[in-house]
Order: structure tokens, then sequence, then C-alpha cells
């Protein structure tokens, strides 16, 4: 075992004798790929960490576009997200710290794209997350960046969840693809986690020069009402530079309007957390 890993051993073994809030679980999804979910996973789990939470970013993409927007190179990669669930690697050996004070990720490989198929014979396929996640090592939150389907991983992301965060982009078909999603949601609440519940919408790549944005933000909102969150997250040249320098945009333009936009966003979030995740 590597120094390093020695040391993060007893750092999660410490903290999670003294972790300060039980950990919530948000899995970010949509079926609809280039909603900007993964942008949105990779800011929202840095914007938390810089307030103090300890934060975990789970990789479910077989992409890895989060791991790579946080610098985690293949080398890095050894034990991922597919050993998490296929080979049921417990979670402490899966996890890598990144270079974000507070910020640790379960990375992704390609070989997550075969995981659907090794787990389809599988009893407690569904649940295979929720099982590793059931020793968290004291982080107070946990983001799950989905793939952009509603496969078996999607499906095991939202068994393992508390809540759900939905990036819905500004665009003519928005509100088609979201009926799909909630669809699959009651069905999991029905069958596997009756206690999952949608904690908001976030409307993103949105440009206010587009009349098109603006009607379509309306719709969400007469349709969803409360349930869409007040932020939302502009198109931005700098959030869309930042994943290629390895960074998330609240590191690399820490200034610019979507960085602002995400902590925006984040506060906001929290405020919607229950009285017992937030008590220090």
């Amino acid at each position: 075992m590597s120094s390093e890993r020695a040391e993060y051993d007893e750092t999660a073994r410490l903290n999670g004798q003294i972790g300060k809030r039980p950990m919530l679980t948000i899995a970010i999804a949509n079926q609809k790929g280039g909603v900007g979910k993964t942008t949105t996973a990779i800011n929202m789990a840095t914007a938390m960490a810089a307030t103090g939470w300890r934060t975990l970013l789970i990789d479910l993409d077989p992409q890895g576009n989060a791991s790579t927007g946080l610098g985690v190179g293949a080398d890095a990669r050894d034990i991922s997200s597919y050993d998490l669930l296929v080979d049921e690697v417990p979670l402490v050996d899966s996890i890598v710290p990144t270079s974000i004070p507070g910020l640790d990720i379960v990375p992704a490989t390609v070989d997550l794209s075969g995981a659907e198929v090794e787990l389809v014979s599988v009893e407690e396929r569904t649940a295979r997350l929720r099982t590793a996640l059931s020793n968290h090592g004291g982080h107070e939150v946990c983001f799950i960046d989905c793939p952009p389907s509603l496969g078996l991983l999607t499906l095991n992301a939202l068994c393992a969840a508390d809540t759900l965060m939905v990036p819905l982009q500004c665009e003519f078909f928005a509100l088609e693809g979201l009926s799909q999603l909630l669809k699959t949601v009651e069905q999991v609440q029905q069958r596997f986690n009756p206690t999952l519940d949608i904690i908001g919408v976030v409307l993103t790549m949105y440009d206010r020069r587009n009349r098109l944005t603006d009607q379509v933000s309306e719709d969400v909102r007469d349709c969803l009402g409360g349930l869409v969150f007040e932020t939302v997250i502009p198109r931005n040249v700098r959030l869309s530079e930042a994943p290629s320098h390895g960074l998330p945009a609240l590191v690399y333009d820490h200034s610019c309007a979507g960085s602002r936009a995400y902590i925006a966003l984040a506060r906001e979030l929290i405020g919607r957390f229950p009285p017992e995740r937030k008590a220090a």
C-alpha cells in the first residue's frame, strides 16, 4: 500500500468517526446528453467543498469526463467506479483525492461501458452502488454524475441517492425529455427507493439574448413551479474551456459568469437541504 493511500485511509477513518453531518447523496441525471450535467457535477462538488462540506463525486459515466475535468488522469484510475460496481471493491479503495481541498472522486474508465452487461445476471444489481456508499468514510455530501441514459448505471445512482438534481438545457424539447426521466423516478420510488425525491431542476446554457430561452424558462417554471431553481447557468465560454485544463470553472476563472452562477446555485441547493443535513 502506498504512503499516500495509507494516509488517505487513516484520514477517511478519522473523518468517519468525527463527521459533522450524515452524508446526503445527490444524483445528477438527465438521459439527454449535452445539457451541462457533468459541468454541473464538477462545479457543484467544487462549490460544496469550498464551503466546508467534505464532498465526494462519483463518476458513473463511461466517458469519464468528470474525472478528466478534475484533473484525474488515466494513471490515477487503476481502481474506478467499474471496480466499485462490478467487483465490489470497497469505496475507500476506489477514492482518489483531487487537487481541490475537501473534494474526492471515484473516477470512471471506459470499462464502465461494459458494466451493464456484466451486472445483468447479478442479484440486487440495482443496489450495488447503494451498498458501496453505506461505508462512505465521513463525506458529508456525494454527487453522482450519471451517464446520458436511463440504463442500469443510472438506476444504481437513483437507488443510492437521497435526492435528484436535474440539469435542463433551455431548448425547445426540454420538457419532453424530462417527462421520461420523471417516469423513471416514479418507477424507482415504487420498486427500489421510496424516499427518493427531486431536490430541483436547474436551467443550463441560458442565453438571455435568445427569445426561445425566455419562453422555455417560462414554460418549465409554469409546469414545475418551485421545483425549478431560481439560479440559472448561463452559456459561458469559460465554463466550456475549464475541463480541457483539468480544472473546475470555479478554479479556472472564479469570477466568470458561470462560476458565479454555480456559487449561487450551491447556496440555493444548501437552502433546500433537510435541517438534519445542515446541522454542524
